[in-house]
């Protein structure tokens, strides 16, 4: 499949998945005329760099899991670095959510005091 398809059955730009492959998360056979040829398997490893993506990892931290991208995340052990990546981004997201909280609370005290209530 060409970039434009693959784009539009993982709901991806053409330039997020160009830049992908430049990160060497992807790869494509190039056609007779230079256009970007996707295999079948690349719908699925797109799909699981966009949920690693959107929880939180950067795309460096992405490439330590190559070996669970072409599948179902859920079924493959990650490397011990991809281990060690996603317990770092969990304490960081921990911390924000814990300062978030703090922050929503003291809000809510001060509200709650400025207006007689408890």
């Amino acid at each position: 499949m060409r970039i434009g398809e693959l784009a539009r059955r993982t709901g991806v730009s053409p330039r997020a998945l160009r830049h992908y492959e430049t990160a060497g998360l992807i790869t494509s056979d190039r056609a007779a005329n230079g256009y970007r040829v996707y295999g079948e398997n690349a719908v699925a490893r797109v799909s699981n760099i966009r949920y690693l993506l959107d929880a939180g990892l950067t795309l460096d931290d992405v490439s330590a899991f190559r070996s669970c991208l072409d599948g179902d995340m859920a079924s493959t052990r990650p490397s011990a670095r991809g281990l060690e990546i996603a317990r770092e981004r969990l304490a960081v997201l921990d911390a924000r959510i814990a300062a978030q909280t703090e922050a929503r609370d003291r809000l809510a005290r001060s509200l709650s005091a400025g207006s007689g209530g408890p």
